[in-house]
Parts: C-alpha cells; structure tokens; sequence
C-alpha cells in the first residue's frame, strides 16, 4: 500500500512545499528538462529520443533502428560543477582579525583580505541560527565574527563572549589528534626528515638481498631464539656513531634494538565490528556517528603515501582521530617499496594509530594503472617488500585489505594469503568481489570462508553484502574472525549506520524519520566542529552531508516492507512514506536533498550546485 509511480511520487513531494515553489519546481522542470543537474549527465534521457516530442514523433520509426541501447550509468562523475567552499565567500576577514591579534598581521599592507569588522559585517550573509555549536559545547567559539551562528556569542562592538566555566572543563584535552604541525610540513616538503629504518631497509633490497633476505634479518620469528648481534653495543660501533655533545637522559637501546614480533602491539579485535575506510563519506564525523551505534574499530579514508610525504594538508586531514575513537587504524595507498616504507616510518614517528592498513583492494583505473591497489595482487615482488618493509619499521600491527581477484573468474586471494602470513602481517581483509565486479553482484562468501581456514592462525575479516543482523550472523558462521561494514552498493555502513546496534542487539530497527533526522543533525553539529562554524566551514559540511545523502536515500524503513530484511543489491522502487520528511528522505532527486540540508544548515548561497560523486547515486 506504500508503493507508487514516479509521477505520484515527486507530485507529493511538491506538494509538501509552498504554493509559490511549486509553481517555481514546475516552470523550472518545463524549461530545464534537458539541461537541468538534479541528476547527473549519463542518465539524462532527451524527450526526443522517448518519443514524446511532437516534432520527433514522425521520425520515431526511423530512429528506432538507429537509436543506441540505453547503457547503465557507472563510474564517477569526473566533471561535475563542485565548487570550492571559499568561492562563496568574496570578501573575507583576515585570520589575524579573527583571531584577536589585528596589528600583528605579517603581510601587512600586501593583505589580500579583509581588516575593517564593520565593512565585512556589511557583506556578510545573514546568521543561520541563534546557537552556536562550538559556544555550546566548549564555551567558546574561535570562529568569532565570522561564525554563522554569531549572535550566539557576540557582545558589545562585535566582541567574541567566552564561557570560561565551561571553557575551562576542555581546557588542556587533546579532541583531535594526528593533526599535522608546520614545523613537520617545512621538514617534508624541504626533504629533511630522516627516513633512517627505511634507508636501511631499502638499501638491503638495492644491495640484491631482496625482501626476504632483509626481512629475515630484522626480526626473529621465534621469540625465544637469540638475537644475532645483540652484542653490538654503541661502545663498538666507533667514534663516528658517538655523539658529539654529552647529553643527560635516561639511556635506551630503542636506536641499536628493534622490536621482535612477539613484543610488538597485539592487534586483538577478533569478533568486533569494523568500520572500513570509506573514500569521501568515511570523514571524522560520520565515524563519530558510528562509533556512538556501536563501531568497535574504526579506520580512516585511504591515503595516498606519496601525497603524506608532500606533506599536503588536505591528505593529512585523511589521519585525524577523534578521542572517543579507541581502536582506529589508517589505510595507506601506494605501488613502491621506497614510499610506503618512507611513509610508515613517518606515520610511526609522529601519530597515535593502532594498526595501518595497506589497501591492496582499490578497483579504481587511477589507482589501478599506477601499480596499487588491486595491481598489487598481481605484482607479487613488490607487494612482497611493500609489506616486509613497512613491518620493518611499523611499532604496531600490520594489516592487509585484498579482493578475491582482479578478473571475475579468477581467484587469487587464496594463493597470496598464505604468503602474507609469512611476509609478517597481522591480518587480513578479504572482500568477496573481484576488481571487475567491483560492487555489483553478490559477494562469494563460500570462498571468503575458505580463506579464512587457509589463514588460520592469522586472523580473516570478511567483507561484503552486510546489511542486517541476520547477514552478520551468517557471515560470522563461515569461520571469519570478524565482519567489516563497508563500501557496497548500497554501503552497508552509509544506507544505515545505526546496523551497528542491530547487529549488537539481533533485531531490525524500525527507525523513524525523526530519528534519522536526529542523526543528519548530529553529522552537522558534528561538521560544524570539524570543519569550523564559517562559511568555508558550513559548505563543506553541507558538501559531505549531500555525498552521504546519496546513499542514505537508498534505506527502506523496516515498517514498510513485506518480507525482512532488505536485500542490499535490489533498488528500492518509489514509495510514499509514514509521513513527508520520510518520503522526503526517499528520494533519489538532488534538489531533494539540497532541501533536507537547508533544513539543516539554512539556505544554500548563490550559484550553488552539486552532483553525486559517483553516477547511480542520483536517479529518477
């Protein structure tokens, strides 16, 4: 009784609003339907092809032989009009204003931005609301007059207020960690940061020893055996090594003894729910909105090694952990022995993770020609010292994220696994698809059950088609380790990020539609924080909020279908909700969702426009 046409259903939807947008949705659907971007390019069909043009009519006969089979829309929207949050801002105040250190600004006259409070005032867009997240959380906003939440927390002459009892409760915590300092961005990008385990290794590899001769030399495998020159003290190593100026401290053996593999940090989350890395929605906090459903282990977005090296800031971002995060790992992206090894000595020098993941599952052609991700399993010497060399150097726990294959029907997973374990890895992720299926189909859990016996002792999570606690139960009966909830079409993590409690509780969730706004709203205050309360601040939160719409269309409530549960490969048809925010929360349109998020984060600015990053997320 739910069901209904398409027609019926964008008529509701139009019909929820205003008289005066209606007719303003239906001028514009009349003039625009070729042109418009409610969905993406690929899945635009022209009236004249359908037939329904009165001038194309005569020809339909003759077109059909020549019209073109419709294909599926696939890949990425590479072209799409996303614009950068700071084009929407063309007058801007000068951080030092904002900052409260006016006549310290040290580009002085030259300073392309703005110092007159009351002139930006005077350009500035209205506020969005009358709380402010950052004053109501941690009593003070560092954002001050450009905050767009402002009259929260501005007094008399524009004066940033501070809550100092509740400022004084956050004092001296650390939210926030793995951020990336200047000083070590001047050292990357100078190419002045010392590189010494991976030189050493890389040099064995230049010298013939190869990987495993290296490996084999710096670590014993039996806890018990004894260490070959152990009794290499730093008296013997001779006057060069000595340091030059006499220093006071307690003495260590951390530069000449290198941990053994039974002494490094075990990695034990056997039975516990993985939150995989999820490129683009996988952000700090959607994770803080898993991690409050019940994500034991959290990872971020996949890096690409060479981009840390750089020391760029926007990849950087990738590492950050949030502090209610307890379990949290970085994936790492590469095709070389000599960066990735670079890379995880410095991720191992200077941030708080608990485990690095190598991502040897990536079906993308832009990573894919390059040598990594899914290459990998076909470039078995590389893979080999990539994975040796980053033990090498790494104090905590490796692990490996693979696919069955790259062809559909060619499995390799369950020859490299067994290879792994010896190269020195703590443990594996197997995805139930080849780089070909990508994320169609259904995943092949017989085989995944598999490669979990060939990988005993190392622990296997298995990944793919996780929708239900009931999928769960299933999965954890094939004999893996543990389930990861990642990126399937539809995700798993992002259609329903509250499957976390189900699994945990073995029931569906009939959970309403203020119930899921309550959690979009979360994200926002979530993003404010992140992201910042500005303008720049606002739009990229609203830019992460549409991408995970996206998805979060594709949910069906519990209470409206026949038979339980939902089946993660089957579209959802067009349906009419309990109410009009869950209808609402069913589209597949942009402009839909454009709408939800003013609903949040107020009216978007002008000459805004926005388009899915991949294709079939948007259809009508």
């Amino acid at each position: 009784r739910f069901l209904t046409s398409k027609e019926q259903f964008h008529a509701y939807l139009r019909a929820g609003g205003e008289e005066e947008e209606e007719e303003k949705e239906e001028k514009k659907e009349e003039e625009q339907v070729s042109s418009s971007q409610s969905e993406p390019p690929a899945k635009r069909v022209k009236a004249e092809e359908l037939g329904q043009d009165g001038e194309s009519q005569g020809n339909a006969g003759e077109e059909e032989k020549e019209r073109p089979e419709k294909k599926r829309a696939r890949g990425q929207n590479k072209s799409r009009p996303c614009m950068k949050p700071n084009c929407y801002e063309q007058s801007r105040l000068c951080p030092s204003v904002t900052q409260g250190c006016a006549g310290q600004c040290h580009f002085g006259p030259r300073c392309r931005f703005l110092h007159d409070v009351s002139e930006y005032l005077a350009a500035k867009p209205a506020d969005l609301g009358q709380r402010c997240v950052l004053f109501d959380t941690f009593g003070r906003c560092p954002y001050g007059v450009t905050c767009r939440f402002g009259q929260a927390h501005l007094g008399d002459g524009h004066q940033n207020l501070v809550n100092a009892a509740l400022a004084q409760q956050w004092e001296g915590k650390l939210l926030v960690r793995n951020s990336l300092s200047k000083d070590l961005q001047q050292q990357l990008r100078k190419r002045k940061f010392s590189f010494q385990k991976a030189e050493e290794f890389l040099r064995g590899l230049r010298s013939g020893k190869g990987g495993k001769a290296t490996g084999g030399s710096t670590e014993v495998s039996n806890c018990s055996a004894a260490r070959e020159g152990l009794g290499d003290s730093p008296s013997s190593r001779g006057a060069e090594d000595a340091p030059s100026i006499p220093t006071l401290g307690p003495l260590t053996d951390e530069d000449v003894t290198k941990l053994r593999p039974c002494e490094k940090k075990k990695l034990e989350i056997q039975g516990k729910l993985y939150l995989a890395p999820l490129t683009t929605c996988g952000n700090l906090p959607f994770r803080r909105i898993c991690k409050r459903f019940g994500a034991d282990v959290t990872c971020g977005e996949m890096a690409v090694c060479t981009n840390l090296l750089q020391g760029q800031s926007s990849e950087w971002a990738l590492l950050k952990r949030h502090h209610t995060e307890d379990i949290f790992g970085v994936q790492l992206e590469g095709a070389f022995p000599d960066t990735m090894t670079k890379c995880a000595e410095l991720l191992n020098k200077t941030i708080d993770v608990d485990f690095v993941d190598i991502n040897v599952g990536c079906p993308i052609d832009l990573v894919y020609k390059k040598g990594g991700g899914c290459a990998l399993m076909t470039r078995s010497n590389k893979f080999e010292q990539i994975v040796r060399g980053m033990n090498s150097v790494l104090d905590v726990p490796l692990t490996v994220k693979i696919r069955t294959g790259v062809q559909e029907k060619v499995n390799m997973a369950h020859k490299i696994i067994p290879r792994i374990r010896e190269w020195g890895a703590s443990m594996v992720t197997l995805h139930g698809r080849s780089r070909e299926q990508r994320y169609t189909r259904s995943a092949d859990w017989e085989y995944i059950a598999e490669c979990a016996r060939i990988a005993s002792p190392m622990p296997l999570f298995g990944n793919g088609d996780i929708l239900s606690y009931e999928d769960a139960n299933r999965a954890m009966q094939m004999g893996v380790s543990g389930i990861m909830i990642a990126r399937q079409v539809p995700v798993g993590a992002l259609i329903k990020p509250w499957l976390f409690t189900e699994i945990k509780e073995q029931r569906h969730w009939d959970i309403s539609s203020s119930e899921r706004f309550d959690i979009l709203k979360d994200f926002t205050n979530y993003g404010l924080e992140h992201w910042g309360s500005d303008t720049q601040g606002v739009e990229k939160t609203r830019k992460f909020l549409l991408e995970w719409l996206s998805f979060l269309c594709r949910y069906i409530p519990v209470g409206l279908l026949e038979h339980l549960p939902q089946r993660i490969n089957e579209r959802p048809p067009y349906y009419l909700g309990r109410d009009y925010l869950e209808t609402l929360m069913a589209s597949q349109n942009v402009d839909d969702w454009i709408k939800i998020s003013e609903l949040l984060l107020g009216p978007v600015p002008p000459r805004f426009t926005f388009l899915p990053k991949h294709k079939a997320n948007s259809y009508r």
